[in-house]
């Protein structure tokens, strides 16, 4: 549980690389080694890529724009619910691409980021050995993308950060 303090208002991010920042905090409070970070945008009914870490750059076409309900992170923002993958690896269910084994990550966890009922985005995090995450760790992250929600509903529209004033057009 590195460096989040979820008490505190999420800082302003502003740059792409406050975004990679941020995500690799999470993503290490997690105790994890990749994730990413998608913003819904409802105009193209996308998940758009905001942050990543650890996808392997032949699958960065893959992972920048996802539609809803096709993939870990579609399928959180669908259900609107955690998605959780144990080996990735061996999965069968048909919720993972089969490109994701590309990532060699086998313990996965997806969560949709929303505002009340308004979904924002999802934020996902991954490990490279088997993992079933514990409700206490499913708890963890839901309530991290509960904290970024303002931050990320107003990514790329030059109206949002994470303390709710000033703007952040950079992603």
């Amino acid at each position: 549980m590195n460096d989040l303090d979820l008490t505190k208002p999420l800082p302003a991010v502003t740059t792409k690389d406050g975004w990679a920042d941020l995500l690799e905090q999470i993503i290490d409070s997690m105790g994890c080694s990749t994730g990413t970070l998608h913003r819904f945008n409802p105009e193209s009914e996308l998940l758009t890529l905001v942050a990543q870490k650890g996808i392997p750059e032949e699958l960065m076409p893959k992972v920048q724009s996802i539609p809803i309900g096709k993939g870990i992170a579609g399928a959180a923002a669908q259900n609107r619910s955690a998605v959780q993958l144990c080996n990735l690896q061996t999965d069968t269910s048909g919720v993972a691409r089969p490109d994701a084994k590309k990532t060699q990550v086998s313990g996965s966890l997806a969560v949709p980021i929303l505002d009340g009922e308004e979904l924002c985005g999802t934020l996902g995090v991954g490990m490279h050995a088997p993992h079933e995450f514990t409700e206490l760790e499913t708890e963890r992250l839901w309530n991290i993308s509960r904290w970024l929600a303002a931050a990320v509903r107003g990514a790329g529209t030059g109206t949002g950060t994470g303390t709710g004033t000033g703007t952040d057009a950079a992603v």
